[in-house]
Formats: structure tokens, sequence, C-alpha cells
């Protein structure tokens, strides 16, 4: 039978299942040019508005996988990675990977860069002087053997098909598509090549999920396609309201990062980096491995400081200082009652920590630094955050940005849990 990108666009726009053979045809079509961008958009939004059986995402999957190759890791470690599916303030890749590598698995994190208000964690690791995002599969290989971590670009050849489709997407207002959400975030994952795979489902106004119920969705959706393509994976919804941490930004987070490393740091940033490596840990088999108390030793530092001089970096650098900061101060004495984490994380992308292209230059030094947080007590006219930035021209749209951001009372709400939901297979 002969296929068609009209008939595949037609079948799904009139409600259908697409069969495995108009799934693979079109995936590959249009990863060598056969399928033209008009169509693929066209079939987008098709999928947008009437989705996808489980059956279906899962195809779809498997082909954006065999649109490119796969990783071949070290086998002298268990494998397992992350993925988190987005924030304001979310530098917990940093200080996970090196932690559980310490814990004794092998972590190959590849990962992505920032665009609108959440980060990117190569943008974060490219503040410090030397480190270099783009390695060869022989460097990725021989990092996780020598290391056991690894946090770096993918590869050109890694589900190709995604790259291409993710920038249609976000040009085609079809980005919060769950199936395809998910299939680009497990072609990338699957294709990596690791055993295992624990999922940072964000939930709340700093993410793209917004509500629990959304978040759960998708959540048990990539659970799902972990499981039909023989990958174990676990899923936490977390807590996306307020920024994680105190730190917004490149620079700044990588300090808050290490902080953490060297025993210190934020508690929820703790708490969030503990809770996934203890289900990382359980994926690989090592679940009697206390990672809170390898963190506590100075282990997973070392292998922070492994980590960046691998890459050409230099752990003991100074880190980029802004070149100009502006206090917003607190309008009122009491306690910090709400501190709204997308807010924060506009004003972080306008002062130059993010980018609204792909091919937009971030500024290393620009960010938010959160000197209160919701339970914090304040005085009047104390500095409650620091805009950061070499761009002094972009403090009037930030603070635009944080208007109604944050709230002083006499009194704030009881913190709830980071973690808010666990789903397994």
């Amino acid at each position: 039978m002969t296929l068609t990108a009209v008939d595949v666009i037609r079948t799904k726009r009139d409600g259908g299942r697409l069969s495995d053979a108009q799934i693979d045809w079109v995936v590959d079509a249009y990863t060598r040019g056969v399928v033209a961008e008009e169509q693929m958009a066209a079939l987008a939004m098709a999928i947008f508005l009437r989705g996808m059986s489980a059956e279906e995402i899962a195809r779809w999957t498997l082909a954006m996988i065999e649109s490119g190759s796969r990783l071949s890791l070290p086998a002298s470690r268990p494998t397992v990675d992350k993925h988190s599916t987005g924030g304001v303030g979310d530098k917990i890749t940093l200080p996970l990977a090196p932690l559980v590598a310490a814990c004794g698995a092998a972590v190959p994190q590849l990962s992505g860069r920032g665009l609108g208000h959440t980060g990117g964690t190569l943008d974060k690791l490219e503040s410090i002087p030397g480190w270099r995002a783009a390695l060869s599969l022989s460097e990725i290989s021989a990092q996780l053997s020598s290391v056991g971590a690894v946090v770096c670009a993918p590869t050109d050849g890694l589900a190709p098909a995604d790259k291409k489709l993710y920038a249609l997407r976000d040009v085609t207002s079809t980005v919060e598509s769950v199936p395809l959400i998910a299939s680009s975030i497990m072609s990338k994952k699957i294709a990596e090549g690791a055993s295992g795979l624990v999922l940072d489902v964000k939930a709340g106004s700093g993410a793209f999920m917004k509500t629990v119920e959304d978040a759960r969705v998708l959540a048990s959706t990539l659970v799902s396609i972990g499981s039909a393509h023989g990958v174990a994976t676990t899923a936490l919804i977390t807590d996306m309201n307020v920024p994680l941490g105190r730190a917004v930004g490149n620079a700044v987070e990588v300090a808050e990062s290490v902080s953490v490393l060297q025993g210190g740091g934020p508690a929820d940033v703790v708490a969030l980096t503990v809770a996934l490596a203890r289900e990382m840990l359980a994926l690989a088999g090592l679940s009697s491995v206390d990672p809170a108390a390898v963190l506590a030793s100075g282990e997973a530092y070392e292998v922070w400081c492994r980590m960046i001089t691998a890459q050409g970096g230099d752990p003991s650098a100074p880190l980029p200082a802004p070149g100009h900061v502006h206090v917003v101060p607190a309008p009122a004495s009491g306690v910090v009652a709400s501190l709204d984490a997308y807010a924060v994380g506009v004003a972080a992308w306008r002062l130059g920590a993010g980018r609204a292209r792909k091919e937009d230059p971030v500024q290393a030094a620009a960010g938010v630094l959160c000197l209160a947080k919701p339970g914090d007590r304040v005085v009047a006219g104390e500095p409650l955050l620091e805009l950061h930035t070499d761009t002094p021209a972009a403090v009037p749209g930030a603070l635009e940005a944080l208007t109604g951001a944050f709230t002083v009372a006499d009194t704030a709400p009881a913190p709830g849990p980071i973690v808010l939901e666990t789903i397994r297979a």
C-alpha cells in the first residue's frame, strides 16, 4: 500500500487511529525531508486536537528512536537517568548526577537549553569557565567509565526526528500536546540506553503542567512509554508554584548547587535531590545505599569536580559576576506569604538568563536571587529579591514581570511537600 502524508493527516484529523505502518512511514519521511514542514505541522495539530492512544504513542516514540542511533553504554555500572519537565530554579541535575554516581550508578544525563521562563541545564553549566557541552559518543562512554556521570548536549545522531519536530512544534503552538511531549522526552531518553529512568514532572505556576491532574496524565503517559520499551521508569510529581531554592538563573544556580554538594544549600533543593536519588538508586538495584549520607560525606562533591574537569571546566574558578544588581525591597514588614515561580522565571528570562528563540545567547551572570521565600520574616525596606544582569535597561521589564508576584502578610500558609505523588509502572 502506498502511503501519503495527506492520508495520514486525514486519518488523525477525523479521529482515527494511525497504524504502525503510517507512523513509521511519516516519521521517517519527515526526517528525510519527503514530508513537507506544512504537512507535518498539520499532522501535529491534528494530534494536538485528537490525541493518541497508548499504542500510538509507544509506536511514535519507537519511530523517533529508530530515526537515529542508540548509545552503547559501559556495562561496568548500572545505568540510570533522570529527566525534568522544566521549572524555575530547577538546578537539580547539577547535584543529582554526581550524587547518584557517587552511590555507584552511571548517569548519562543528556540535557537541553532553556527556552522562555524555564532554565536550561547546559546554559547553567556553561557559566563555568572552560566547560563544554558537546561530547562525542566515545567521550561520553569514556567519562561514564572513569567518572560515573556526564551531563552534556545530545549528540546529533540521537532521535533526529525529535529535534526536527520539536522545532516545528515550537512555532506552530503544538508544544503542549501530551502525546508529543511524552514521545519527545522518551525517544531521547530511551535512545540514551539507560536501563532505568526517573522523571520529575512538575506541576504549578512555573511548570508547563499547571495542575496536578495535568501532570498526572503526562507522568502516567511517560511511565507507560518506558514500560512499553523495557525501561524501568518512575515519575515523581513535584511542586513548582514557588522557585526551587533561592537562585534562579545560570551562574547563581551553579553556585547554589555547589553549596548543596558541599553539605549546605536550601532545604527544598536538598530534599528533592535526595528524593530523586533514592528513586534512581532503587531502579539501579542500589536501594541499600543512602544518598543523604553520601551527600553529607562530600563524596558527591568530589565526583562533581571530576565531572566538570573532564569536560574542560575549572571547578575552582570564580563564576561570572553581574555588571548590575538591582535590589527589590520588601513592601511591608511581616511574613512572605507567596512568591510566584512563573513571575520570577519571566523576570530572570528578561534579565538575560533565558532566551526567546533557540539561537539567542544568554548571560551567564543574569538571574534572580530570592533573599526571602514563603515563610521567611521580612522588614519593610529590606532586600527581598536581587536582580542580576549585564544589561541595566532590562531591569524595568523584569520589575514589570514581578508585579503582584509576592505578598507579605501577618502569617504564611504551612509549606506543603515538595514531592506530591509517585507514579510507577
